[in-house]
């Protein structure tokens, strides 16, 4: 009979723990705290990708101009039928390189926003309890600069 030891699943709040990689052993507290830290950045940056991610989610479509927006209103207003003909938009529309370039650009950023997203839960699944609050901290921490500043925008 076959008999595979189980790891654990339970928080420990030792100061030894493997994260994500063979190099990042933490052996000691001071290990332990650079790795805390460590993982707490990573989680503000993870915050702060949301953030920025929102933020180019929120600018103006290049689809859409602005000047477009009173048109409806104008047509409303007219007595004469000559002003049903489509308006000519004056406002510059964006290129389609910089569309596609700001669709990579979201596109990368949410690569990085996911793969870090799963990298922070793998340290979490590292059952320790103070990388556990690294990262809690971290995300409260991030949560608290970055999202006032969307109201900003």
């Amino acid at each position: 009979m076959l008999l595979v030891e189980a790891a654990e699943m339970t928080f420990e709040a030792g100061s030894s723990v493997m994260l994500l990689f063979h190099f990042w052993d933490v052996q000691g507290p001071a290990g332990m705290v650079l790795s805390v830290f460590m993982v707490l950045l990573l989680t503000v940056f993870y915050e702060l990708l949301k953030v920025w991610r929102i933020w180019l989610g929120k600018r103006p479509s290049p689809f859409h101009s602005s000047d477009c927006r009173g048109s409806s209103t104008a047509l409303a207003s007219s007595l004469s039928e000559s002003s049903l003909v489509p308006m000519e938009q004056t406002a510059p529309t964006r290129s389609p390189t910089n569309r596609w370039l700001l669709r990579g650009i979201q596109t990368a950023l949410h690569i990085l926003q996911v793969t870090l997203g799963y990298m922070l839960m793998l340290c979490v699944m590292s059952y320790n309890t103070w990388i556990f609050l690294g990262v809690i901290l971290g995300s409260v921490l991030g949560y608290f600069i970055g999202f006032p500043l969307l109201g900003q925008i």
